[in-house]
């Protein structure tokens, strides 16, 4: 009884923060990109999670996840419904490619990454400003990575407009968490990785690769390039950041 009157109590909650950032976003943009979007992420999802938690444990843990899948379906049916006139769909597409079966058990199967970027973007918004602070890491502004503009497209509708922006969501995170972490192997671990296919599988995110230490070099190679590299440098970033090559300077913007 406890996890049905959960998932019915979240499916309302749910709908009801559906409706009224539906509301809100018509009317600005500031929920778009950091630091609105942010705090519209953990409405929707982290924070209900702690809500139901309190309240009843994992029971109600597990109804509000239940609540929240059934008031995103209830969205995408009442969407599609509404914009019924308009032709053509990523997911009847995939559906056809695929299966509709084996389209939307992948689709499900991907949520459980969600709790895994919002840590991502956790650690973003507390760890490295802290980085940037110490070991003078480059600032960024976050709104230039972490932002969706999808919900502009008009030809998504429903399903595909739900996935789409939370593909939009993850895709900014990963990238802007890859960007910091290229500033943190360069300035710590300069050491290419032994001879294999791991430098060549990984040069493409960390493309400083090629320039670090030799596997099989000396400690006195690596304090050479660190010295090479950061000596007088007002931001330590990694070798190929847009900061090196005009020389210029950044705006600390966490």
């Amino acid at each position: 009884m406890r996890l049905i009157v959960s998932l019915i109590m979240f499916w309302v909650l749910e709908l009801g923060l559906i409706g009224a950032l539906l509301a809100l976003g018509r009317r600005t943009d500031r929920l778009i990109s950091a630091p609105g979007l942010d705090l519209v992420v953990s409405a929707l999802t982290w924070v209900p999670w702690l809500l139901a938690f309190w309240l009843c444990g994992w029971t109600g843990l597990i109804g509000c996840m239940l609540g929240q899948l059934a008031a995103m379906e209830t969205f995408c049916f009442w969407h599609e419904k509404q914009n019924a006139h308009r032709s053509g769909s990523i997911m009847r597409t995939l559906n056809g490619l695929t299966s509709p079966v084996a389209n939307n058990v992948a689709l499900l199967a991907t949520l459980p990454a969600l709790p895994a970027f919002i840590l991502i973007r956790f650690s973003q918004l507390t760890t490295y400003p802290i980085l940037v602070k110490t070991i003078r890491l480059p600032p960024y502004d976050h709104a230039e990575w972490v932002s969706v503009s999808r919900q502009k497209f008009g030809g998504l509708v429903g399903h595909d407009l739900v996935w789409c922006l939370y593909c939009d969501w993850m895709t900014g995170i990963y990238a802007l968490g890859g960007e910091m972490l290229r500033n943190l192997e360069s300035f710590w671990c300069p050491i290419r990785f032994y001879p294999g296919k791991k430098c060549e599988n990984c040069k493409l995110d960390f493309p400083d690769i090629p320039s670090w230490g030799p596997p099989d070099g000396t400690m006195a190679d690596v304090e050479a390039k660190l010295v090479e590299k950061y000596a007088g440098r007002k931001w330590n970033s990694w070798w190929g950041h847009a900061e090196r090559k005009t020389d210029g300077d950044f705006k600390n913007v966490n």
